[in-house]
């Protein structure tokens, strides 16, 4: 979109408009030379017939099948999840696809970032040591590491809520009534600067609490160890203390297997240490403080140096998606992915639940048919298993997706699915596994937008690109996510956790590859360490492993 326009039709096949602003019933629609009236009134995001639409008729938004009519709408008239519902095309192995426009980059050529050089050839955007259980029955003592290490040692966020609280008590020692304290002009507590870093070049020290290791399956407890032995791995990461009980299913052996799987020549410093060997929980915790504090010195010695934009990874991830999600942030991120891929860097796409209705174009866009096959024969099983339990792809939109527009999941995914950019799939991957190609990769996890960030990092991914038409207050604890809004009424009311404004395209003011290249230019400050995003200076270290159950 180069002007302002009040609605959108996304591709020449389509049958159905998009609202970009709110339109009142009985607007006149000019349209491809005729006129008609809107039927209903049709909030922004939401979308409306071009032509009656009857009983069983399909739905086309992005050039694919994205629902069917459950009952007549008439021209003009606003879809609802009353008058249609979820369909989808299938899809076969078909021929492959791999002719795509790559993209100018120019503007990047010759650039770096200043990164941190791993053995194993990989760069990281970040240095953080961390400190993660193989089974739940340790977070109480990851949680009395984390209160001796964080604030000494000088890793203590900012923003801190005490002085409120203290407020309070104050209004309630003088006698005042709970009316007037929910009153109370409350003052925001001013920010504490940071107490200085003891080790210059280690951005932190995280703590990766969880709720398995133990007690469920044993593929979730396998799962569970290479995901942590991705994040041990990852290039992110200076080296880790792992805490294991002894008895569960999270054996370190098998974290010890993962690790090599990933890194066969592994040398970070790593401190393992099981508590029914050690005895008291006192001589654990000594034994982990001594030890990982060791570590740290080691790890200290590493510091930034340039490194070429290929050796970049980025996640590209969506939560509280809106209807302004597939045509303004989600192409643009897009855009960036063949930005990357062009230059030789790898991009994660995941949440394969919303991947329903576009498994043709990605399958065809595969290198190869094993490839192709891999993808299809993850999506068929995933969704059968969740039709199984009652929970199919279909049930994957949210309340609030559908409320600003994504109704069906087809719909959904047809916009999230442009994260992906047009370039081919250069791999498959199963949840915990590696990215080990570059280009793009598809990640099989579910739509969980945290469950899915987690795993996209535990695949590599050295900085996440996160969509947002909602809001949502998320982040990692080892790599940077960056949130973008798909409007501008969303960044304007929740500055503190956006980033990056995308509703600049919604109202014409910004093409798709000029907020592209605007987005990678942020990206290359972030990985140098030169800019921190939100959910960093926030610390939203969000930490859900996926257990393999049905989680869409």
């Amino acid at each position: 979109m180069s002007q302002k326009e009040t609605f959108l039709k996304i591709h020449p096949h389509d049958n159905v408009l998009v609202a970009l602003q709110n339109l009142e019933a009985g607007t006149l629609i000019n349209f491809e030379g005729e006129s008609f009236p809107l039927v209903d009134r049709v909030a922004a995001k939401h979308k409306f017939a071009i032509n009656e639409l009857k009983e069983g008729a399909e739905i086309y938004m992005y050039s694919v099948l994205v629902g069917k009519a459950s009952s007549t709408i008439p021209k003009g008239g606003v879809l609802t999840t009353a008058n249609v519902h979820h369909a989808s095309d299938g899809y076969r192995l078909g021929e492959r696809k791999l002719n795509w426009h790559q993209p100018d980059t120019a503007n990047f050529e010759g650039k770096t970032f200043n990164g941190y050089h791993r053995a194993d050839g990989s760069v990281g955007t970040a240095n953080y040591w961390v400190v993660v259980p193989l089974v739940f029955c340790e977070n109480r003592n990851i949680q009395v590491l984390k209160e001796a290490l964080v604030d000494k040692l000088g890793y203590k966020k900012a923003k801190s809520y005490e002085g409120d609280v203290e407020q309070l008590m104050e209004l309630y020692q003088a006698g005042k009534s709970v009316e007037e304290i929910l009153n109370a002009d409350i003052q925001a507590s001013a920010d504490k600067p940071n107490s200085k870093r003891l080790f210059k070049n280690i951005d932190g020290i995280k703590f990766l609490n969880h709720s398995m290791g133990c007690g469920g399956t044993k593929d979730d407890s396998d799962a569970l160890c290479g995901l942590i032995a991705g994040y041990i791995t990852h290039p992110n990461v200076a080296g880790a203390t792992v805490l294991s009980l002894g008895c569960q299913h999270a054996q370190v052996s098998i974290l010890q297997a993962e690790i090599a799987k990933r890194d066969p020549a592994f040398n970070k410093p790593m401190v393992v240490l099981e508590q029914q060997k050690l005895g008291t929980e006192s001589e654990l915790l000594k034994q982990a403080l001594k030890q990982t504090f060791a570590g740290l010195v080691q790890a200290n010695e590493t510091s930034r140096q340039p490194a070429p934009l290929s050796k970049l990874c980025i996640g590209m991830e969506c939560g509280g998606s809106d209807g302004f999600s597939g045509i303004s942030a989600n192409p643009a991120l897009g855009y960036v992915s063949d930005l990357l891929v062009t230059m030789g860097g790898s991009v994660i796409l995941a949440e394969f639940p919303e991947l329903c209705g576009v498994e043709q174009e990605l399958s065809d866009r595969c290198t190869d048919e094993e490839t192709a096959n891999r993808f299809m024969q993850l999506m068929t099983t995933y969704n059968a298993k969740a039709e199984a339990d009652g929970s199919g792809f279909y049930a994957n939109p949210s309340p609030g997706n559908i409320r600003d527009g994504l109704i069906t999941d087809a719909i959904k995914s047809a916009g999230a699915a442009k994260k992906g950019g047009t370039s081919p799939v250069a791999a498959v991957l199963d949840y915990p596994e590696k990215v080990t190609k570059p280009g793009l990769n598809l990640l099989c996890t579910p739509g969980s937008d945290v469950e899915s960030t987690t795993a996209e990092v535990g695949s590599g991914a050295n900085i996440v690109l996160f969509t947002t038409g909602l809001g949502t207050p998320t982040g990692n604890p080892i790599a940077p996510v960056v949130k973008l809004s798909t409007n501008t009424i969303l960044y304007e009311r929740m500055p503190d956790i956006i980033d990056i404004n995308c509703g600049t395209i919604i109202e014409g003011d910004e093409t798709i590859p000029q907020a592209g290249e605007r987005i990678l230019d942020y990206v290359i400050k972030v990985a140098s360490g030169e800019a921190e995003p939100k959910s960093v200076k926030l610390g939203q270290d969000d930490f859900i492993p996926w257990k393999r159950g049905v989680s869409l």
